[in-house]
């Protein structure tokens, strides 16, 4: 069967501006409308706790059956259609719930569109970041676009934009065509033999902390940005130039992997990690660092990904793929993203952004000598 390479990047497109809708300008939204940093923090924590438990079950669910598109259509519905309850209420507890009624839903698409994605790539996995870069232009033209678009109008229009993003992204389920996987058990191990080896617990110890690094980032960046006189406009673009730098990674990552291991890219990655957070954390006036700092994002998530996409495949193989990918998703991006945002609400106000930004560099510090001890040692198919 032909690739349908434009279907499938058509939902990493509005996935991904789904989501530059959210980080960028969410905390702005619930700053305008009167919480705390810490509700503000609580309630991004809220967004990404379900990652915790969402993708494991339809991670789960998506194996078994041995095809993913039904599921991933009945989860983007369903969570735009939660989202849209926010015009009926207002106030924490309201948003509290409706934040965890669309992020459940919303966070068992995605990992369940890379394994979709990787069994219809086969044997041409090179082709993955040809297909996810456009995920990253989403995030790139909704976080100009609605940066600028508010900056003159109000940023009560927010959620509309949401929802008809989180719409977007139930159509384009909707065109990609489903693939079954082989699904014969013959020799693979079980999932409990493959959890329990060494390379990956700290496999996933990294990557936890990794995103636990980048909760005040997600959370606060913007935020501190505004405080030090930046334009919306100017937010927007500074986000954008991060994810431009990360789509010039992944044009370029099929070369590169030729030259380096994805082991030597993970600890490069991470060890620029440990500068981008300490530039935040010391030079958010000095808009050429800030500059710079964006740039790295390449690294700090582009390379990062890339490197546990793979990882992932081989660690978990065919059989396992739904649950590998789940919970790569859920302990890393679900306990490391709600831990990241709760320590950073916790003392943002009272350390301010250069003490949070400084432990997010400690963290990677931590990530970087796990991983140099323990992860990429194995030789490829040696541990799925």
């Amino acid at each position: 069967m032909k690739l349908p390479y434009w279907r499938l990047s058509s939902f990493y497109f509005f996935y991904f501006a789904t989501l530059g809708s959210f980080v960028p300008f969410w905390s702005l939204y619930l700053e305008h409308a009167g919480f705390s940093a810490l509700e503000i923090g609580e309630l991004t924590a809220l967004m990404v706790v379900t990652k915790i438990i969402a993708p494991n079950i339809w991670g789960w669910l998506g194996d078994r059956r041995g095809k993913s598109l039904g599921i991933i259509r009945i989860a983007s519905f369903l969570g735009a259609l939660c989202f849209a309850g926010l015009f009926f209420g207002k106030g924490y507890w309201w948003i509290a719930l409706i934040t965890l009624s669309f992020s459940f839903f919303w966070h068992a698409a995605l990992p369940q569109f890379e394994t979709a994605t990787l069994f219809h790539l086969k044997h041409d996995n090179h082709r993955y970041s040809q297909i996810r870069l456009w995920g990253s232009i989403g995030f790139i033209v909704a976080v100009t676009g609605i940066g600028y678009f508010l900056d003159y109008f109000s940023i009560n229009f927010l959620p509309w934009m949401i929802v008809i993003l989180l719409s977007s992204i139930w159509l384009a389920t909707l065109v990609t065509p489903d693939v079954r996987a082989r699904t014969s058990t013959h020799d693979a191990l079980k999932i409990w033999q493959i959890l329990g080896q060494p390379e990956i617990i700290a496999f996933f110890l990294v990557y936890l902390l990794l995103q636990l690094a980048h909760g005040p980032y997600y959370v606060f960046y913007s935020v501190n940005l505004s405080h030090h006189d930046y334009s919306k406009t100017l937010i927007g673009m500074l986000w954008a130039l991060g994810v431009a730098a990360e789509i010039v990674l992944f044009v370029f990552i099929k070369p590169v992997l030729r030259w380096i291991s994805l082991r030597a890219l993970l600890l490069t990655s991470i060890f620029l990690s440990i500068c981008r957070w300490l530039l935040i954390a010391h030079f958010p006036d000095t808009v050429g660092i800030v500059v710079f700092a964006q740039v790295l994002h390449a690294a700090t998530y582009g390379g990062t990904h890339v490197a546990a996409i793979h990882l992932v495949q081989d660690y978990f193989g065919i059989h396992h793929q739904g649950k590998g990918q789940a919970l790569y998703s859920s302990l890393c991006f679900g306990i490391g993203g709600v831990l990241g945002s709760l320590y950073s609400g916790i003392f943002w106000d009272s350390h301010g952004a250069e003490f949070v930004f400084a432990i997010a560099a400690a963290i990677c510090c931590l990530a970087f000598l796990i991983a140099f001890i323990w992860v990429g040692r194995a030789k490829p198919g040696e541990l799925g």
